[in-house]
C-alpha cells in the first residue's frame, strides 16, 4: 500500500512539472526574444522618450469643428512631446475640459513608429437643448419666465445652465411672495435634434408668504405706527377683527381658557397685536397683499435707521430684525431697537473760507445751535446732494466758478447730548469752461442746440447754468428729457472744465387724422400735421427731405377740417423761434379760413344746396406775433406782442339778436407777459411755475366815432380783455435712484378773466367771451373766438347760479360770460416718461364759475367738482386724455351719482 502511494505521488509531480513547462513556452511566444528584430522597439516604447506628433485624429464630435477641438487642446502636428511620463496629454485634457463643452475627454496613442507618434482625441460632447417646458404654472407666468431664464434651443446644457434657471425661477416667485417654492428639473432625450435633451421645469409655488404681524420692541420715543409707515416694502396684512367679550370662552378649546388667554397661548402678547388671528368667526379679512420680500425688508431696515437719524438719534441701531414662520406658513417680524440718546447741533465753526464770511455761510446753512441733529440735513445744506433748487453752500460756490470746491463736516466734540462740528473747506481756483461737446443729435442741427445752452466757452463754470441748460433742452421737445446727460470733465492742469452733452433724439411731430362719411353731407374728417423741428430754408433742397427738411427748430402746422358740405376749415401757421439767429425773439404767422352753412335739412336729413348758398357764416383771419425774451427781472420772463384780424361775413345766419347778415371786422392788439420756469419735461413738469398776464384790446371805436350805437355795434366790435393764469408744480418727497421718476406731483392753478367795454352805453361785445364747462371743447367750431375754459364734471353752462345747470334749464341761450374765476388742484403720478410715450394718472378738484358783470360777481359762488383722469402723450398724435368728474352742485336728492357725473375726452391739446 505504501508503495502504491509513493508511485502515485511521483506521477503527480511529473505531470505538474510538464504543465509548467508548456505554459512557460506559450508566454515566451508573446515576448520578443533575443533574435526578434522588434526587441529594441518594444524596449524603447516602455521608456520615456521625445516623439514628434505625426497626426491627430478626433472622434465623438457632432457639432464642433475638429480643427477647433485640436486647437483648444494645444496639441499640434509636428510638436514634440514626452511619452510616456510627459504632461502634454494631461494639459490638453485640462484645456478641453475648461471649455465646459464636453462631459468626457480621453487621449489615445494609436501608433508609434520610430520617433513619430499618432494620437486620437476622443470626446463626448455635452448634450444641447432641444426644447424646454414648464408644468404647474399658468401661461402668462410661462411667457415671463421664458424671457428671464435666457434658454435658447441648441445651446449647450451644463450644470451652470440648470443652476442659473433654478435661481431665476426661484427669484421670480420670491419677488411675488412665493418663498416656499418647490422646483424639480427633469430631462429626457430629444429625438428632434442630434445629441439633444429637453428640460422640464416642474414648479409647485405653494402659498404666498405674507407678513401677518410686525412688532417693535425698545422704541420708546417713536410709536409703532410711525415706524410701520416707514416700512415702504414690508406691510402687514390689513384686517378688520371682531372680538368677543373679554371673558368669553373659545369653542373647541379648553373651556377654562378665556379669549385673551387663548391669544396669549397662541403667541400673541396683547389684544392690540391680534391682527393675525385666524379663527374665522372672530376675523373678517379685508386685504391680504402684504407679501414678504427679503430685498425690500433689508431696504426698510435702512429706512428705519434713517428716520431715527433724522430726528436726532444718530446712535440708533436695530439689534435684531427677525422674520419667523408661524403655523400658517406666513411670517411675523420682530424688530428689537436700541434708540440711544437724542442729539442736538452744537457750535459750527468754518475753516478755510476766504470768499464768503462765516455769517453768510451760517445764514445759507440755516442750522442753529440747539437744532435737532440730522446728518442728512447737514449734508443737504452743504450741497452733498445736488438739487435743481440750489440754495446750498456748494451751489453758492459752484455758481461762481468754484468747480473744485469741497466742504467736509467733521465732528470735533460730543458732550452730553450736543455735537460740535468744524466744516473744513477747500475753495480751490475758479474754473472756466473750455470746450462744450454735443453728441446724439442726429437730426437737430448743432447751432439749434448751442443757442439754448447757458454754458459758453470762456465763461466761469456755473452749476445753475448747467441745470438751466438741461431745462431749455427739455423744453425744445426734440430730445428725451429723462436721458439728457451732462458731464463736466475738469482739467486740473489748466484749471478749466469741458462740458459734454449727450442727447437722445425723439420724434416731436404730430399727426391728427380722422375720417367718416355722413349721410347726405359727404366726407367728414380732420387732417392735421405739426412739424416741430422744421427747416424752411431747406425746403427746396431735395437732399434734406427725409421725409421732410428738419433740424432748424422751426414749427410748421397745417390743418384741414371738414364736415362734408356743411362745414370746412383751413389753418396754417409758421413759427421762427430765433428771429435773426442771435436772440430768442420769436416770430409767428397764422392764416385761417372757415365756412359754416345751414345747408343740412333736418326733415329730409339730406344736404340742401340752395339752403346752403343762402344761409352761411364765413370767417377769414390772419395774425402775426413777435415774442422777446426779457433779462429783467430774470430771463424766465418773455413778452409777446400780437396783431389779429378776423372778418366775419354772414348771410341769413343769426348768431346774436340783431346780427344775421352783413360783415363784422374784429381787429385787436394783444400783449402777454409770461414767466415760465416749469420743467424739465414740458409734457409732465415736475417743478417750477408758469405765470401769464395778458391784455387784448380793440380800438375804441365808440370813442372815436360818436355815431356808433347798439344798432351797428357788430360792424366793429370793441372790447378790452384781461387774463391772469398762475400754475405751480410741486414734487412730493425727494426720491432717488429708480424711484426718481416715480414721484407724485401736485399742480396748483388759479385763473381769472375779465372783459371790459369802453362805452357804458354799449353792450358787451358778443365776441371773445369766456366759455366754461365740459373738457374745453368749443361750440360753433370756435368761430367767435371764445376763450375755452374747461370745467370737468359739468356741461357747458351759461348761468352764474351754481344750482342751475343746463340739465335743469336747457332752453337758455348760449350767451357766454364776461368774467370768470377758476381754481384747480391736481395730484399727478407718472406711469411712463419715455420718448415713445408720456403717461400719467391724476385726481383733481376744481372750482369755477362765470358772471356777466361786476354787479353779479361773487368770487365765493363757485361750481365744484372732483374726479380722476389719465393723460397719454404720443409723439405722432399729441395728447389723448380721459376724465371722469362729478359736479357736486349737480347732485340732487334721489338723482344718484350718474346724473351728476360726466365723462370727458380730449385730443390734441390740454384745455385750460
Amino acid at each position: 500500500m505504501q508503495r502504491i502511494l509513493s508511485r502515485f505521488c511521483l506521477m503527480l509531480i511529473v505531470g505538474f512539472t510538464f504543465l509548467l513547462s508548456v505554459n512557460a513556452q506559450e508566454s515566451d511566444t508573446t515576448k520578443p526574444t533575443s533574435l526578434d528584430p522588434n526587441l529594441l522597439a518594444w524596449q524603447n516604447a516602455t521608456r520615456p522618450k521625445e516623439y514628434t506628433i505625426s497626426s491627430i485624429k478626433t472622434t465623438g464630435i457632432y457639432f464642433l469643428d475638429s480643427s477647433i477641438v485640436i486647437s483648444i487642446s494645444g496639441l499640434q502636428v509636428g510638436s514634440k512631446i514626452q511619452h510616456p511620463g510627459g504632461d502634454e496629454f494631461s494639459k490638453a485634457i485640462q484645456n478641453l475640459w475648461r471649455q465646459k463643452l464636453f462631459s468626457n475627454v480621453q487621449i489615445f496613442v494609436i501608433k508609434i513608429l520610430e520617433d513619430e507618434i499618432e494620437i486620437e482625441i476622443n470626446v463626448t460632447e455635452r448634450p444641447r437643448l432641444g426644447n424646454f417646458f414648464f408644468k404647474g404654472i399658468n401661461k402668462s407666468e410661462q411667457e415671463e419666465l421664458q424671457g428671464k431664464i435666457g434658454l435658447a434651443k441648441q445651446t449647450i446644457v451644463t450644470e451652470n445652465t440648470r443652476r442659473n434657471a433654478d435661481e431665476v425661477i426661484r427669484k421670480y416667485y420670491a419677488d411675488k411672495g412665493f418663498r416656499n417654492i418647490k422646483l424639480q428639473i427633469t430631462e429626457k432625450s430629444d429625438t428632434s435634434y442630434i445629441n439633444s435633451i429637453s428640460l422640464t421645469f416642474i414648479v409647485d409655488k405653494g402659498q404666498k408668504v405674507k407678513v401677518n404681524n410686525i412688532n417693535f420692541f425698545g422704541n420708546e420715543s417713536v410709536s409703532d405706527l410711525k415706524l410701520k409707515k416707514k416700512l415702504k416694502g414690508t406691510k402687514e396684512v390689513s384686517r378688520f377683527t371682531l372680538y368677543p367679550k373679554k371673558d368669553t370662552t373659545i369653542f373647541g378649546t379648553n373651556p377654562r381658557i378665556t379669549f385673551k388667554e387663548y391669544l396669549k397661548d397662541k403667541g400673541y402678547l396683547s389684544l392690540s397685536k391680534t391682527k393675525n388671528f385666524l379663527d374665522p368667526w372672530f376675523r373678517f379679512k379685508l386685504l391680504s397683499s402684504a407679501k414678504f420680500d427679503e430685498k425690500k425688508f433689508e431696504e426698510d431696515k435702512e429706512k428705519i435707521l434713517n428716520y431715527y437719524n433724522s430726528i436726532g438719534y444718530r446712535d440708533a441701531v436695530i439689534e435684531e430684525a427677525r422674520p419667523y414662520t408661524i403655523y400658517n406658513g406666513n411670517v411675523n417680524i420682530d424688530f428689537k431697537i436700541n434708540e440711544g440718546h437724542k442729539y442736538y447741533f452744537g457750535n459750527i465753526v468754518w475753516k478755510g473760507n476766504t470768499k464768503y464770511s462765516d455769517s453768510i455761510l451760517n445764514s445759507i446753512l440755516g442750522i442753529r445751535k440747539g437744532d435737532v441733529y440730522n446728518i442728512e440735513t447737514l449734508n443737504q445744506r452743504l450741497g452733498k446732494q445736488l438739487t435743481p433748487e440750489g440754495g446750498d453752500i456748494s451751489g453758492l460756490y459752484m455758481d461762481d466758478g468754484y468747480l473744485f470746491f469741497r466742504a467736509d463736516a467733521i465732528e470735533t466734540a460730543v458732550y452730553n447730548d450736543t455735537i460740535d462740528h468744524e466744516i473744513r473747506m477747500a475753495e480751490g481756483p475758479q474754473a472756466r469752461i473750455k470746450d462744450v461737446n454735443i453728441s446724439g443729435n442726429e437730426r437737430t442741427k448743432e447751432h439749434v442746440i448751442r443757442r439754448e445752452l447757458r454754458t459758453i466757452p470762456g465763461e466761469l463754470f456755473s452749476r445753475a447754468n448747467i441745470i438751466r441748460s438741461q431745462r431749455e433742452l427739455g423744453q425744445l421737445n426734440f430730445f428725451n428729457p429723462e436721458t439728457i446727460g451732462i458731464n463736466p470733465v475738469p482739467n486740473t492742469e489748466d484749471g478749466t472744465v469741458d462740458i459734454n452733452y449727450k442727447l437722445e433724439e425723439k420724434s416731436s411731430d404730430q399727426l391728427e387724422l380722422s375720417a367718416g362719411w355722413g349721410g347726405g353731407i359727404g366726407l367728414t374728417g380732420t387732417l392735421g400735421v405739426t412739424f416741430n423741428n422744421f427747416s424752411i430754408k431747406n425746403i427746396f433742397n431735395k437732399k434734406s427731405w427725409d421725409p421732410l427738411p428738419t433740424g432748424d427748430g422751426q414749427k410748421l402746422s397745417l390743418r384741414v377740417q371738414s364736415n362734408g358740405k356743411i362745414y370746412s376749415s383751413y389753418n396754417a401757421s409758421f413759427t421762427e423761434p430765433w428771429l435773426g439767429g442771435k436772440k430768442r425773439n420769436s416770430l409767428t404767422y397764422s392764416l385761417y379760413s372757415s365756412k359754416f352753412t345751414n345747408g343740412y335739412d333736418y326733415f329730409t336729413q339730406r344736404f340742401n344746396k340752395q339752403r346752403a348758398d343762402s344761409s352761411f357764416l364765413k370767417t377769414l383771419g390772419a395774425g402775426v406775433s413777435l415774442g422777446k425774451q426779457l433779462k429783467w427781472p430774470d430771463d424766465y420772463f418773455s413778452l409777446v406782442y400780437s396783431l389779429n384780424f378776423t372778418q366775419y361775413k354772414l348771410q341769413n345766419y343769426p348768431i346774436f339778436a340783431g346780427l344775421d347778415s352783413g360783415n363784422s371786422t374784429n381787429f385787436s392788439f394783444k400783449m402777454a407777459l409770461n414767466r415760465n420756469s416749469a420743467g424739465p419735461n414740458p409734457m409732465f413738469p415736475t417743478s417750477g411755475s408758469n405765470f401769464l398776464l395778458s391784455v387784448q384790446a380793440t380800438p375804441p371805436y365808440s370813442l372815436l366815432n360818436a355815431g356808433l350805437s347798439n344798432d351797428n355795434k357788430y360792424k366793429h366790435p370793441e372790447y378790452h380783455k384781461w387774463r391772469f393764469n398762475a400754475e405751480w408744480f410741486i414734487p412730493l418727497g425727494h426720491p432717488t435712484g429708480a424711484e426718481k421718476n416715480r414721484q407724485f406731483i401736485v399742480k396748483l392753478a388759479a385763473k381769472y378773466g375779465f372783459m371790459g367795454r369802453y362805452n357804458r352805453k354799449l353792450d358787451f361785445s358778443p365776441f371773445e367771451r369766456f366759455q366754461l364747462g365740459d373738457a374745453g371743447m368749443t361750440n360753433n367750431f370756435g368761430l367767435l373766438g371764445y376763450d375755452i375754459v374747461a370745467h370737468r364734471g359739468y356741461p357747458i353752462y351759461e348761468n352764474s347760479n351754481p344750482g342751475v345747470n343746463p340739465t335743469d334749464d336747457p332752453s337758455q341761450a348760449r350767451n357766454f360770460f364776461t368774467i370768470f374765476n377758476k381754481y384747480q388742484l391736481e395730484l399727478r403720478y407718472p406711469f411712463a416718461t419715455s420718448p415713445s410715450s408720456t403717461i400719467y394718472g391724476l385726481t383733481f378738484f376744481e372750482a369755477a364759475n362765470g358772471w356777466y358783470n361786476f354787479k353779479d360777481y361773487n368770487p365765493f359762488s363757485l361750481r365744484r367738482s372732483a374726479g380722476i383722469g389719465m393723460r397719454f402723450f404720443l409723439p405722432m398724435f399729441g395728447l389723448l386724455g380721459f376724465d371722469y368728474g362729478v359736479g357736486f352742485d349737480r347732485l340732487k336728492p334721489g338723482g344718484g351719482l350718474k346724473a351728476a357725473s360726466k365723462f370727458t375726452f380730449m385730443l390734441g391739446y390740454e384745455p385750460e
